[in-house]
């Protein structure tokens, strides 16, 4: 649902999974034979659709996708009945959702597992894929420094955690009012006191790429909030990833965008393009996170 939920244990069997399913796919191309996945969209995808389409494929098993068209969630069905007569016809759902609390009413009256491909809240597959990128390109995620620069949005809420929880420091630069909120910040600091992470907020760009591994920025105008654009790319400005601020990181520290990237923006060409760039990768890596994902949750859980 969000990360919050996930023993560090279980994203470390995550990660291992994934790279053996990275290096040699070959090897569980039928491990969810006769399994079926739906994938319930409200929101538009590129890299979620396809990434859970092509993963199931390549597990053995098949996906069918319904889009907002299809299924407008609390519209033509309650959110409980479509649960319920999806997990009459499936071995799990992935949901894609505006609130968050479909995801989660889904979660409540599904007999199969339910996974949260984004909701405005929570991001939490895409951290599953930014960590194992972090893991595969220093081999460890304890101490490792993140600076995260950009909007307190879904994608820092459930990096948050998976930092936290897996030994990662974070160190988030906003603008001041979009921050995360103080209930998610408050839980951080109870979840670091066991991990050892260290977590930090500020305003400043440059507070957070100090003695950072890693550099992340996500969009400064999501899905909904496009009436805000203009009063955000105002805010954001000073907190764009470019050559200037690159050039005062350590010297191999890399940089990550959970895209779409909106180039020029919240990230240059300049940096994208750039050596230090592992974008790309990261984007790959949704692919094998989430193939382990499922195969986990498939055969460990049974159908009530």
């Amino acid at each position: 649902m969000t990360l919050k939920e996930a023993a560090p244990q279980d994203l470390e069997l995550v990660f291992r999974l994934a790279e053996k399913m990275k290096k040699r796919p070959e090897d569980f191309l039928t491990k969810l034979k006769g399994r079926s996945i739906a994938l319930l969209f409200q929101k538009p995808s590129v890299r979620t659709r396809i990434s859970f389409q092509i993963g199931v494929s390549e597990l053995g098993g098949s996906s069918v996708y319904m889009g907002p068209q299809e299924m407008p969630l609390g519209e033509r069905e309650s959110v409980k009945d479509v649960a319920r007569v999806l997990a009459r016809y499936c071995d799990a759902i992935v949901a894609r959702t505006y609130a968050h609390s479909d995801v989660v009413e889904l979660a409540q009256h599904a007999a199969v597992p339910v996974i949260n491909g984004l909701s405005d809240s929570y991001h939490p597959c895409q951290t599953l894929a930014d960590l194992f990128t972090i893991r595969e390109r220093f081999k460890t995620l304890e101490k490792i420094n993140i600076g995260y620069i950009g909007d307190g949005n879904n994608v820092l809420n459930s990096l948050l955690y998976g930092a936290a929880k897996t030994g990662a420091n974070l160190s988030m630069a906003t603008p001041k009012g979009y921050e995360p909120s103080e209930e998610i910040l408050n839980e951080i600091k109870l979840i670091t006191k066991e991990s050892g992470s260290k977590v930090t907020l500020s305003n400043n760009p440059f507070t957070a790429i100090k003695n950072a591994h890693v550099i992340y920025t996500d969009v400064w105008v999501s899905m909904g909030q496009e009436k805000q654009r203009e009063q955000r790319l105002r805010d954001f400005q000073p907190f764009q990833i470019n050559g200037a601020l690159i050039n005062k990181a350590p010297k191999d520290a890399i940089v990550m965008h959970c895209l779409p990237a909106h180039r020029g923006e919240e990230i240059t060409d300049e940096v994208i393009e750039s050596a230090r760039s592992a974008i790309f990768t990261q984007a790959e890596n949704r692919l094998h996170t989430q193939k382990a994902l499922l195969y986990l949750l498939l055969t460990r859980k049974k159908r009530k």
